[in-house]
Order: structure tokens, then C-alpha cells, then sequence
């Protein structure tokens, strides 16, 4: 009894104007949004490599006895394209194009669509927002008037009046329309991927299938989730019309609005600093100590004999001694300067990680949120991919002071150059962590378990409440 119960939905839904507008999209978006990317992916990279070329951080040295300046890069770490940002773009267009390297710390370069076309005000149109925007509305039209529209039309008493249970009645509405609504979407879907194949984007290797596997499960999970919210809609309303417009209000909440009030409440929660005003802080704090030291040297510079003249010259013999008196005062100010520059950056980052904690716990009351999560960690373009290279950048910097950095002399008398000894080679800047596929879905646990949810607890109470109507 089910399957004929399912036979007939899907038929239903096959013979309607809703099965040709969900070909459409899927014969449409689905490949075109592909190509497009893989296409902005391959002069994504073309970028990247010419920047690389272009930094010749290879044949980079630097004489740490001669002066620099702390705001000049010495070095820059490259945020190299990831071919799996063909289906999500997630952080990547925010994300600066390389961390350059300075004696003040790390500064930002400007993101990737800093000099991008105006066509960019618009946003992108890729994979994940197929899946998260559009399908989740062409979801709840398949759905909404499922038991409402049969309720309204008087074909369900009929129905129901043929010894039909309720639950293989509700079931064959969820099963029926979801098989329809899923097997264009996978066709197309699959036929996308062929055409990236033959273009040239590496599906085969093992570490970008099983994530394109993951991303697929994923989002017909949460095209489910939708399925689940159009019952529940359609089980609880009389009217089909009332239905629809209750459809396209949850959706535009659930979709484009709650998602991004929950980061505006957490600015208001949790305010942060901006990293420019960091930067600067850091830059004033180096000019003080700089001031002290110069201080400290016009100081040991008076206390040298004057000759005959009342002239004090500071050469040979003279000029070392007080490079050496200087050596501990450069050293305990350097120390200093690390110390409260560290305390600074650590204060930072605790603040913004506290924002966005507030805000990702805000925002995933929407399944929506963790499909969002859950898609740009696959793709390795979202949260975890932006703290590799920030951390990674971290560990460039601390590299550099190690090897540069610290042994540069501000206040040197006389520099006495040995380009034997002197010369430092730039170190070259370290590979982003790696993070595997396992990993991933350990991070992402709970909006997995968020996403099962949601589709529990709506058809669960999409079942309770038709269980209790009076047909």
C-alpha cells in the first residue's frame, strides 16, 4: 500500500508546473554555477603563482646590522586557492591575500576582491548557495499544501475514508515528493561534476572525493530538513494560500535573516577591537621604547670624557664601549616590547573568538547555519581553513624573529658589516596544516547532529499533529 501511496504522489508531483521549474534549476544552476568557478579557481591560482614569483621570497637576505624599518615586510605567507572552493567560496574572498611579515608583527594584505568587477556587489552564485537558498525554497513549494491542499480540496477524507493509515498517508507525502525533488537534483548534480572532470578539476584524488561524497550527503540532508518544515506548515494549516504565505516567511527567516542577526547581536554582546587598531597600538609601543632608548644612549654618550674642545666623538674604542653598555638596555626594551605585543595579540584573538562563538551559537538555531559550516569545512574554505593560515602565519612570524628579527640593533654606534657572517636568508614561509577528512566531520559534529535533528524533531511533529487533526 505504501509504494502505490508513493506512486501516486510522485506522479503528482510530476504533472505539475513544480517538477518543470525544479528541472530548470537543476539542468541550469547546477553545472553552469560549476563551471563558472572552476574556471574563477584556475585564474584564482594563476594569481596566486604569479604573486609567489613576484615576492621571489627564495633570494630574499637581510643584514640584521643594518637599519630596518618596523613597518617595512621583510617576507609574505600566500593563501595558495583550494580547487574544492569550486562548490563553496566561503572565507576565501575575505581572507587577505598573504600575511606580510614586519618587525611591528604581521600585517594583511588586501583580500582577493579587492580589485574584483562591480558584478562581485552581488555576490557569488556557487554550489552552496544553490543548495542553501534556492532548493530550500523549491523544498518547501513541493511541500506546503501536501496535506493542506488535499485538506482544502476534500480529497484527503476520501482518501483517508479507504482504510488508508495516516502514517503510510504522511509517509508516502514525504517519501514521494522528496524522490522527485532528489533525482533531478543528483542527475544534474552528477552531470556538473562530469563537466568539471572535463575541464580538468581533479575529482579522483583522495582527498577532494570523499569530501565532494561528504558534501552531497549533506546537502540532501538538509534538503530534507526543508521537506520536514513543509509539512509541518502544511499539517498545521487549513488553507493552502495561508500555507504558502507561511512557507515564504519561515524561509526568509530561516534563510537570509536569522543566519546574520545572530553575528549582529554578537557585535553588540561581544565588541572587538579592529585589527588596525592593534597594529597600531603595537607601532606607538615600538616608538616609546625607541624614544627610552635613544634617552638611555644621549645618557651614556654624556658620560664619555670630552676632549680639549669640549667635544665628545664617538669613533673606534668609544663607539664599541657604548654599543656594549647599550646591549643590555636593547635587550630588556626588546624583551618588553614582545611581552606586551604577545599580550596584546592574545587579548585580540580572545576577543574575536569570544564574538564569534556568540555568533555561531545565535546563528545555528537555522539549519541553514550548519549546512553553511558544515559545507565550507568540507570544501576547506571556512572557519578551521582561515585558522590554519592565520596560525600558520603565526609560525612564520615567530621564525623570522627568531632568526632576524631579534638580532637587529637600533642603536648602534658604529656597524661594522661582515658579509661572510652578517647576511640572513629569508626562512621560506611554512605549508598550511592539512586537516583530514575524519577530522573535519569530528569538528563538524555538531551541526551534523543539528541537521538530524532538525528533520527528527519536524517530521516527528509534523506525525503528532496530523495524528490529532480532525479530517
Amino acid at each position: 500500500m505504501l509504494l502505490t501511496l508513493i506512486q501516486k504522489e510522485m506522479m503528482h508531483h510530476v504533472l505539475s508546473v513544480r517538477f518543470v521549474a525544479l528541472l530548470l534549476m537543476c539542468l541550469l544552476l547546477i553545472p553552469l554555477t560549476l563551471s563558472i568557478n572552476y574556471r574563477s579557481y584556475r585564474q584564482d591560482l594563476v594569481d596566486y603563482q604569479e604573486a609567489v614569483k613576484l615576492a621571489n621570497i627564495e633570494e630574499k637576505t637581510v643584514n640584521p646590522k643594518m637599519p630596518l624599518e618596523p613597518e617595512i615586510e621583510v617576507s609574505k605567507l600566500f593563501l595558495e586557492p583550494t580547487p574544492l572552493s569550486v562548490f563553496a567560496r566561503g572565507l576565501g574572498d575575505s581572507l587577505p591575500s598573504y600575511l606580510g611579515m614586519t618587525r611591528n608583527g604581521i600585517t594583511q594584505g588586501p583580500p582577493s576582491t579587492f580589485s574584483a568587477p562591480l558584478s562581485q556587489l552581488l555576490g557569488h552564485l556557487d554550489f552552496l548557495f544553490v543548495v542553501g537558498t534556492v532548493f530550500s525554497l523549491l523544498a518547501l513549494l513541493f511541500t506546503f499544501d501536501a496535506v493542506a491542499g488535499e485538506r482544502e480540496a476534500g480529497t484527503i477524507r476520501i482518501t483517508l475514508s479507504n482504510a488508508v493509515p495516516r502514517d503510510l498517508f504522511l509517509w508516502s507525502k514525504l517519501i514521494g515528493g522528496y524522490l522527485v525533488f532528489v533525482v533531478p537534483f543528483l542527475v544534474s548534480f552528477l552531470f556538473g561534476l562530469l563537466l568539471l572532470v572535463w575541464q580538468g578539476f581533479p575529482l579522483g584524488e583522495s582527498e577532494i572525493f570523499p569530501r565532494v561524497l561528504g558534501l552531497t550527503v549533506i546537502s540532501l540532508l538538509y534538503i530534507g530538513v526543508f521537506f520536514a518544515i513543509g509539512t509541518v506548515i502544511s499539517t498545521y494549516l487549513d488553507s493552502a494560500k495561508t500555507a504558502l504565505i507561511v512557507t515564504f516567511t519561515v524561509w526568509v527567516f530561516a534563510v537570509l535573516i536569522t543566519p546574520r542577526v545572530g553575528f549582529l547581536a554578537a557585535k553588540v554582546i561581544a565588541p572587538t577591537r579592529t585589527s588596525q587598531s592593534v597594529y597600531m597600538e603595537k607601532t606607538a609601543m615600538r616608538d616609546n621604547f625607541d624614544a627610552e632608548l635613544s634617552e638611555q644612549k644621549k645618557k651614556i654618550v654624556m658620560e664619555t670624557p670630552a676632549n680639549e674642545r669640549g667635544m665628545r666623538i664617538i669613533a673606534g674604542e668609544v663607539a664599541n664601549e657604548i654599543d656594549e653598555r647599550m646591549k643590555p638596555f636593547e635587550e630588556e626594551y626588546r624583551q618588553k616590547f614582545q611581552d606586551q605585543a604577545n599580550k596584546l595579540d592574545r587579548d585580540y584573538k580572545r576577543e574575536i573568538e569570544r564574538q564569534e562563538q556568540v555568533g555561531e551559537t545565535l546563528s545555528r538555531i537555522t539549519p541553514t547555519s550548519s549546512l553553511i559550516y558544515l559545507a565550507t569545512n568540507l570544501t576547506q574554505t571556512g572557519k578551521r581553513q582561515r585558522h590554519n593560515y592565520f596560525q600558520a602565519g603565526e609560525r612564520y612570524y615567530n621564525e623570522l624573529y627568531r632568526d632576524l628579527f631579534s638580532k637587529i640593533v637600533d642603536h648602534a654606534s658604529a656597524r661594522m658589516w661582515n658579509p661572510a657572517t652578517d647576511i640572513v636568508k629569508i626562512t621560506q614561509p611554512p605549508p598550511l596544516e592539512i586537516i583530514t577528512l575524519e577530522e573535519t566531520f569530528r569538528q563538524s559534529a555538531v551541526d551534523v547532529l543539528l541537521l538530524c535533528f532538525f528533520a527528527v524533531m519536524l517530521t516527528t511533529a509534523a506525525f503528532l499533529k496530523f495524528f490529532r487533526s480532525d479530517i
